[in-house]
């Protein structure tokens, strides 16, 4: 991923072409570009054939001229950097500040392309591109281009699992100035993925990002809070918080839960809840279902009624969940 950065300050997410790619292209362009030339070629050759030599010859070049130079030059700028090759490759040429090309870039491009391209047969143009970080060629350079991937594949993006209800607004009053992008992309990453990985490593990975998290921000976590679910909440404020400066509103929301949280009450036997709107920050901490300590390793001392017990070839019993499970 190439951080260009706009005139406004505007960093823009752009992925370079790279060497296979831009020679697919390439040998596209350049078929097209010789097949034209030599049907051009073999017309013209019938029509001046009374001509004299030097007037042939003159014809030549300037048929070299337009159609091996000229056509890409003209072709660029019309279609703002996609030729024939890059279109079928998904590539096009843009600007260092990632703005459509204009005729200049493409008459530097192209003039040096006789060089790098025609003359070198492309030798030169494939040791700029795999020197260059950007893989970008010297007419590039002189230009102030680049060529950029335009098609990039889609993946399907995991959304965040919601915290559970009973952490809702329970961190409003969180700093999290001081949490860097990086940590950001982690948490988010083991969020989304935790559901795939083994029990004791998914604990492993949460209780670490529970502990960087607590250091950027300064506060410790709540006992009693599982990582995983301290992880998702504190997720879901700065969601909040981001569609909050975003549109300007007062009411944010998570999911469809309201800013202040959801009160939720049970009995540690299953009985039923209760729920309703309470103010950030005023959770009823003995309403929190019992679950280890988020710092903690997991417990292997308590088993459940009817669970298998310890023994000879027995199996080492499994950490306890992270706190909840993430939608299917």
């Amino acid at each position: 991923m190439s951080a260009l950065v706009t005139g406004d300050a505007v960093v823009l997410g752009l992925r370079p072409a790279r060497l296979p790619s831009r020679a697919l292209a390439l040998l596209i362009d350049m078929v097209v570009a010789w097949a034209a030339y030599l049907i051009v070629s073999f017309a013209l050759l019938l029509a001046t054939a009374s001509l004299d030599d030097a007037a042939q010859a003159a014809i030549a070049v300037a048929l070299f001229v337009l159609v091996l130079v000229g056509a890409p030059i003209a072709v660029e700028t019309l279609t703002h950097g996609r030729s024939l090759g890059k279109a079928a490759c998904g590539l096009r040429v843009v600007r260092d500040d990632g703005g459509p090309i204009r005729f200049r870039h493409a008459l530097v491009r192209g003039a040096m392309g006789v060089v790098e391209v025609l003359l070198t047969f492309g030798v030169v143009a494939c040791i700029a591109s795999l020197v260059s970080e950007r893989g970008r060629r010297i007419g590039d350079v002189f230009a102030g281009t680049l060529v950029v991937r335009e098609r990039v594949p889609a993946g399907r993006a995991a959304a965040v699992p919601p915290p559970p209800p009973w952490l809702l607004g329970r961190f409003s009053g969180l700093d999290l100035s001081a949490v860097p992008d990086a940590l950001w992309l982690a948490i988010r990453q083991y969020l989304t993925r935790m559901g795939q990985l083994d029990a004791q490593v998914s604990w492993t990975m949460a209780v670490r990002l529970a502990d960087d998290l607590v250091a950027r921000t300064g506060a410790p976590a709540p006992a009693g809070v599982p990582p995983a679910a301290y992880l998702a909440a504190v997720m879901a404020e700065r969601q909040t918080r981001d569609a909050r400066r975003a549109f300007g509103t007062a009411h944010a929301s998570w999911g469809g839960g309201g800013v202040a949280g959801v009160s939720v009450s049970a009995t540690a036997t299953g009985g039923t809840s209760t729920a309703g709107p309470v103010a950030p920050g005023s959770l009823d901490e003995t309403r929190i279902p019992a679950a280890p300590t988020w710092a903690a390793a997991p417990s292997r001392t308590a088993a459940a009624p009817g669970a298998r017990t310890a023994g000879p070839g027995a199996e080492p019993d499994s950490p306890p969940a992270t706190g909840f499970a993430p939608p299917a």
